[in-house]
């Protein structure tokens, strides 16, 4: 595991210096790396193999006091690349297909916004420019799983990764999800910390994610030895058994219902919303929400946030599953304000 940093950058630079990092945290400014504090990543190999997860932390992101934060989780022979690449690229395309749209839009309101601005005005603003995000995830999404399919000497017919994304711009938050890794948001009530799942898990046994696959003459069949897992198969073949409903990559069950369209959401901050955590199912398999909203509350600081949680997540699997081998687990902790240091 590392970190790489880079200053006064649209897009991760230096690829090739950072192409084995699991996760990066950047910064706009040089001033930014004087407020890390209010956010961590970390990641820890399973005992699987090869550390297939990626994740960024992304500050000044869009505006200044903007952020964007991702965690994506590879599979398949090349789903490290396949989740580094999605990790490197998304943030610059996606902000290049909000600009882009804005610009439009902003050309066309121009022409026919001529009276005062009011209440429902500002309203209006606020929706068109969540509906601008949205349409800019859902297009900068579609853009970047044709950049992987068209990859030379990278086959991702059966490799790819998920992808959770969370664009915070002043007091909104834009979430979009792709796959089975999961954005939770912690929220203070007279009771606690409570968690609050902003995304919901995109896996091939949700029935709206069934009917479009057995639309698409794919499969969904769960293994024998493993029932309550549902898979994605071919129409006549038993592979390649896809644990997910959306992915990017996955070429070979992308005429069979698998997509790389996102869920996209919006969340508008209340004063009580402490802190946003993403994490990959290697996490959320064995430690509930709750459970891991009350470990990043308890975290000594923002900075030991993230591996406080992936210890956690690592120490559970050994308890819960001892003879199972224990996934990759990756944790993106952004605090919403700073965090009170407890007495």
């Amino acid at each position: 595991m590392g970190i790489c940093i880079s200053v006064a950058s649209s897009e991760i630079h230096g690829a090739d210096d950072c192409h084995h990092e699991n996760v990066v945290f950047l910064a706009e400014n040089i001033a930014s790396l004087g407020i890390q504090g209010l956010g961590s990543l970390y990641t820890k190999q399973g005992s699987k193999g090869l550390n297939q997860d990626a994740a960024i932390l992304y500050q000044d992101y869009g505006i200044e006091g903007g952020a964007f934060c991702g965690v994506f989780d590879g599979h398949g022979k090349n789903g490290h690349l396949v989740s580094n690449m999605v990790r490197n690229r998304l943030p610059s395309l996606l902000l290049n297909q909000k600009n882009a749209l804005e610009k439009i839009r902003t050309a066309a309101d121009d022409k026919s916004f001529q009276h005062q601005v009011t209440k429902t005005d500002i309203k209006s603003i606020q929706n068109k420019d969540f509906l601008n995000w949205q349409e800019a995830c859902i297009g900068a999404f579609k853009v970047l799983d044709k950049e992987i399919m068209l990859q030379e000497n990278l086959d991702c017919s059966t490799s790819g990764t998920t992808a959770v994304v969370v664009v915070r711009q002043s007091e909104d938050l834009v979430i979009a999800n792709l796959g089975d890794s999961r954005a939770v948001l912690g929220t203070i009530t007279e009771n606690g910390i409570k968690a609050v799942q902003l995304t919901t898990d995109l896996k091939p046994g949700l029935p709206n994610e069934a009917e479009r696959i057995r639309n698409c003459n794919g499969r969904v069949l769960a293994l024998k030895g493993e029932p309550h897992i549902q898979r994605v198969w071919l129409p006549y073949e038993d592979s390649p058994g896809l644990a997910m409903s959306r992915a990017f990559g996955d070429f070979l069950l992308k005429n069979h219902g698998i997509i790389a369209v996102p869920d996209v959401l919006h969340h508008h901050l209340t004063p009580d919303d402490q802190f946003i955590v993403l994490a990959t199912d290697g996490v959320w398999d064995v430690l509930n929400n709750n459970q891991v909203a009350s470990i990043v509350m308890e975290a000594e600081s923002e900075e030991e946030a993230a591996k406080a949680v992936v210890e956690a997540a690592t120490a559970s699997w050994k308890k819960k599953f001892p003879s199972s081998k224990v996934d990759d687990c990756t944790v993106v902790c952004l605090f919403l304000h700073k965090k009170q240091k407890s007495s």
